[in-house]
Order: C-alpha cells, then sequence, then structure tokens
C-alpha cells in the first residue's frame, strides 16, 4: 500500500469516485436550477390566485357595503366613525374598486395598500378587541373578520402582482417603448 501522501490521492480508483462525485453534484445542481425556475413560476401562479380570489370577494364585500348604504352607515355610527355615510361609500368604493384592480393585476400594489389601511381600519374600529389579542391570544387575532383581507392585501401591496397580470404586461409594453429602461 502507498502511503505517500502526493500519490495517494492520484490513484486511478480516487480520480474515478472523484470524476463520479463531480457529476452527481453537477446533476444536482441542476436539478435545483431547474426547481428554483419552477417554483419561480408557481409564485406567479400563486399571487394570481390569491389576487382573483381575494380581489373578487373585495370587490363583493365593498358592493354590499355601497348596495346597503343605510346599513353600512348605521353600523359604521354604532362604532363612532366620524361622518359615518362618507366613511362608508369611501370603504365601500376602496374595497370594489381595489378589488377589481387585484383581480385584474393592475395598480396592484396601490390596491393593497389603500386595502391594507381599510383592513387596519376595520380591526382598530370593529375587532379591537381581537386585535388587542394579537400576542396574548393569536387564534383570537387571525379568527377575525379582517384578518384574511388584511394578509391578502399585505401581500399584493409587498409582492405585487407577479407576471401574470396587467402591471407586468404594462412594464414590458413600456419597456420596449422606450419609456422605461
Amino acid at each position: 500500500m502507498n502511503n505517500n501522501p502526493s500519490t495517494m490521492y492520484n490513484s486511478p480508483s480516487t480520480s474515478v469516485q472523484g470524476a463520479t462525485i463531480f457529476r452527481i453534484i453537477q446533476a444536482v445542481d441542476r436539478l435545483y436550477e431547474k426547481v428554483l425556475r419552477i417554483m419561480g413560476y408557481s409564485a406567479d401562479l400563486f399571487l394570481l390566485v390569491l389576487r382573483l380570489y381575494w380581489g373578487w370577494q373585495c370587490f363583493n364585500t365593498g358592493r354590499g357595503k355601497l348596495m346597503n348604504l343605510q346599513a353600512t352607515t348605521e353600523f359604521f355610527a354604532s362604532l363612532d366613525i366620524p361622518m359615518p355615510m362618507l366613511n362608508a361609500m369611501m370603504v365601500g368604493g376602496i374595497e370594489m374598486i381595489g378589488g377589481i384592480l387585484l383581480v385584474v393585476g393592475l395598480g396592484t400594489r396601490f390596491a393593497g395598500g389603500a386595502l391594507t389601511v381599510v383592513m387596519v381600519v376595520a380591526y382598530c374600529t370593529a375587532d379591537y378587541e381581537k386585535l388587542s389579542m394579537i400576542m396574548t391570544d393569536p387564534d383570537g387575532f387571525t379568527s377575525a373578520a379582517p384578518f384574511l383581507f388584511l394578509l391578502t392585501s399585505f401581500i399584493a401591496f409587498v409582492f405585487g402582482a407577479g407576471r401574470i397580470s396587467l402591471d407586468s404586461l404594462v412594464y414590458y409594453l413600456l419597456r420596449r417603448l422606450g419609456i422605461l429602461e
């Protein structure tokens, strides 16, 4: 047996094993790159599904507020919201228009930001008790009506619409026309 350190690692069996391990590492790396590419598309698909479903829910919620404006105004007045009719119309309009913008993926970050503000105000007024439980009883906090709307609108605000949207198409066209670099 050769114990000379300078020749120990140059034996034919060691170089074959090294080459095999190197090929395995390359194959794993290629697989990892493919998975990342697929995951990139799945993120866009996730954002699309999120926008379609919750955008439509926001639209319907806002429409319900505006179609039943008197009841919504009375509810806002019971929460001591100032100018309840104006606020009911404003919230209903933001939810309707913001919901449609989410569905089509146009102005998504703007719509997500506006809806996030509306949902934070909803927590602070209609569900303050559950908002105050955020640290002591997270299940109570997440069971409040505005939670999923807040989460979705915040995701839209932070991540945008994804590549399957009118935002993406507008950005592509503006770049193509040379307006954006």
